[in-house]
């Protein structure tokens, strides 16, 4: 019977140690207080890694310099999960190394980068500054400690104006890239492959974007810019809620169904989503070099298509007004998904009804954004 016993206790023992997996790494964010950083980080929580960020707070509210970022206070309630986080800009390469002496570090997810086409066609210098050196600089506090597991936020503007539609992954890169931003999201990735090339050890993901919109369906967290949107859905809700009198369009005599800008919008779930997969299928044992992968939906929406799903949506009038076109914007653009569905097993599930409701009740529930109506009036 003691005998019976012992063999029972071994073989549940061993079924125990079988079936426990070993705890997920802990993933270094960058830019982890902006509006897909915030959003990638649920999924992250939800899937129970553990999660610390590094912003210098640039483009996300908090109260001070000392707190965290109120995103991503929400998060925290969001999942019941803390969120770590340092103030740290990711040129200050001596607070980067500091962050990978404390922390046990698996991989980074890099989104911290300046993000307007527009604006980076006013101050081209700062955003290769940010986005170019401060990815190189992180790179090196990488590679100083060991840690060569990387995902980085790259942009379908790396394409340049499209040569054929919808836009692969093998559509060549670099050429007729119309504005600053474009190119320093070309270089960066240009440096990654470098890099992933010389050292075999390295495991990189470029996560290609398209148009990300909408928020989380709780209504919690959403896209809230500092200053005037340079994006179309957050100035549009705007406009809708009574923050702005009316939203400019940027051209109507594109060679397009209406005349406006066609782009390829994914809810920013969807883009969170893909993140997780990247992730899976980067710490897959089998996984080398360096890969890109688009993230969009493979449709594209125009300008104004997006502006009658809103109204219909929010039942407000949206005013617009027409105006000249915006150096560096493009007629049409939209991905051709069918790479990260075949090798991430993922794809878009939300179409551009949820992004219009999605963000809507984000507005409707934060009217100032993260901010309070007493901080606002201030």
């Amino acid at each position: 019977m003691i005998l019976k016993s012992i063999i029972s206790c071994f073989i549940c023992l061993t079924i125990l140690f079988a079936e426990a997996k070993p705890p997920k790494p802990t993933i270094l964010v960058t830019g982890g207080g902006g509006y897909i950083g915030s959003h990638t980080i649920v999924e992250l929580l939800n899937d129970s890694y553990s999660i610390v960020v590094l912003d210098n707070l640039s483009n996300c509210y908090a109260f001070n310099a000392t707190e965290k970022p109120e995103s991503l206070k929400r998060v925290e309630k969001l999942t019941n999960k803390n969120v770590v986080f340092n103030n740290i800009d990711i040129r200050d390469e001596k607070s980067l190394d500091k962050v990978f002496k404390t922390y046990k570090i698996g991989a980074v997810i890099h989104f911290a980068a300046l993000k307007s086409v527009s604006e980076s066609t006013r101050k081209p210098v700062e955003y290769y500054d940010n986005n170019v050196a401060g990815t190189n600089t992180l790179i090196q506090a990488m590679q100083n400690n060991k840690v060569k597991k990387l995902i980085y936020s790259s942009s379908a503007t790396v394409y340049g104006n499209p040569q054929y539609l919808p836009l692969t992954e093998n559509h060549p890169t670099g050429q007729n890239i119309t504005n600053p931003y474009g190119r320093s999201k070309y270089f960066t990735e240009e440096i990654l492959k470098d890099l992933s090339y010389a050292d075999s050890q390295w495991k990189i993901i470029l996560l290609r974007y398209f148009n990300p919109v909408g928020a989380h369906p709780s209504g919690l967290i959403g896209e809230d810019p500092t200053g005037i949107p340079n994006n179309l859905m957050p100035y549009l809700s705007q406009v809708a809620i009574g923050r702005r009198d009316h939203l400019k369009i940027f051209g109507s005599d594109y060679p397009t169904p209406d005349g406006t800008g066609v782009r390829d919008f994914i809810h920013i779930i969807d883009l969170a989503s893909g993140h997780l997969r990247a992730l899976k299928k980067l710490m897959d044992p089998e996984f080398r070099g360096c890969k890109a992968y688009n993230l969009g939906t493979g449709k594209g929406y125009s300008v104004l298509d997006l502006v009658k799903t809103f109204e219909k949506v929010s039942g407000r009038r949206i005013n617009y007004q027409i105006t000249d076109r915006r150096r560096g914007d493009l007629a049409t653009v939209y991905a051709d998904p069918n790479l990260a569905e075949k090798e991430l097993k993922w794809r878009a599930e939300r179409y551009i009804e949820q992004m219009c409701e999605d963000t809507w009740r984000w507005q409707m529930q934060n009217p100032n954004g993260y901010h309070t109506d007493e901080e606002e009036s201030n």
